[in-house]
């Protein structure tokens, strides 16, 4: 075994899921004024201490997704950020793009960008402690996206990105997310999310990527937010294994789905499924930032300094998506709080 696939099992096994802490300032200071806390880099920093001190930390989560200003804060007694992290038994992460902008050529799609001085970047972050790394690329879906080119230049940025990062010695997570935006149907999704997610393995075939080294982050297959079109959790579970197993490569590790704009409980249910039914090789989790965080986000900021009731928040849910990451979730334990 080798050891980035070590370090991937590690984040991914026994129901252990991922925290997607590495919302840039301007994203963590939007979701802080959306609770009327101000956003300075002390509240950005304690709220963020709070969850990576929880008792959760070391049962549920095996891997910390952090922005470039958490991985080099200190916490107020002193330790590291990482360190705190790695006290739990969980690997510390980085975000290491820097930013979905406008695509040349198709005005409405965007490109990630981030690839230039990536490999300095990436050795600084590996004497930080960090072990994996993610890339984001975004995809809108409607009649005419995603366009050849959004998909072709996406998939080769995250290939790009995905041979640096093992070359420094860490376990890319490469997320292809197509967007919950729109009006499209559970059906639409299925066909574009699996060309997407086509393209990006024939690319990081062609730039010689270990794929026993990486972590796929993808969207489930969903009907558009706009659509009107309701689905069970067991047609979503059925969709989203269908797409996996049809154009995801079986030397792949696992995956790990982001929430995408669906509510914790959606997101929750919608895994469970998933793992009830799944009749893959694959490990199936979770990388979950807003639906990890949200009901503790509501609960710390009627009081920032209630660190233990907040953290109760977070356990629960933490909890609840590791229950899902084993298709052992059900109503009555999430109500039993």
């Amino acid at each position: 075994m080798s050891e980035l696939n070590k370090i991937a099992l590690q984040i991914l096994s026994n129901g252990k899921g991922i925290l997607a802490a590495d919302e840039s300032t301007a994203t963590m200071t939007k979701r802080l004024d959306s609770v009327k806390v101000h956003s300075d880099e002390n509240n950005r920093l304690l709220f963020r201490q709070t969850l990576f001190s929880s008792s959760s930390m070391s049962k549920c989560i095996g891997g910390v997704i952090l922005y470039d200003e958490t991985i080099r804060q200190r916490t107020t007694n002193e330790k590291s950020i990482p360190e705190l992290i790695k006290l739990s038994g969980s690997l510390v992460g980085i975000k290491v793009d820097t930013g979905a902008k406008i695509l040349a050529g198709s005005k409405e799609e965007k490109i990630t960008e981030g690839l230039d001085g990536l490999r300095e970047r990436l050795n600084d972050y590996y004497e930080l402690g960090a072990r994996f790394t993610k890339w984001r690329g975004v995809y809108l879906i409607s009649d005419k996206y995603p366009s050849k080119l959004s998909i072709s230049a996406n998939a080769h940025a995250l290939a790009r990105y995905a041979a640096l990062v093992q070359e420094a010695g860490m376990v890319p997570i490469i997320e292809p997310e197509v967007l919950m935006d729109g009006d499209h149907s559970a059906k639409d999704c299925l066909m574009k999310t699996s060309e997407v997610i086509n393209k990006c393995f024939e690319e990081l075939d062609l730039n010689n990527v270990d794929l026993k080294g990486t972590i796929l982050k993808p969207n489930m297959i969903l009907p558009g937010k706009n659509s009107g079109e309701k689905i069970s959790s067991e047609e979503i579970a059925e969709l989203t294994i269908d797409c996996l197993k049809n154009n995801v490569p079986s030397s792949v590790p696992g995956i790990a789905f982001l929430s995408g704009g669906q509510t914790e409980k959606e997101a929750t249910a919608n895994l469970n499924q998933i793992n009830i039914k799944n009749n893959t090789n694959f490990i199936m989790t979770y990388s979950y930032g807003r639906a990890l965080q949200q009901s503790a986000l509501k609960f710390w900021s009627k009081d920032i300094k209630n660190i233990i009731g907040t953290q109760k928040i977070f356990d629960h849910r933490a909890n609840m998506c590791t229950l899902a990451a084993q298709g052992k979730w059900s109503e009555n334990l999430e109500n039993s709080q």
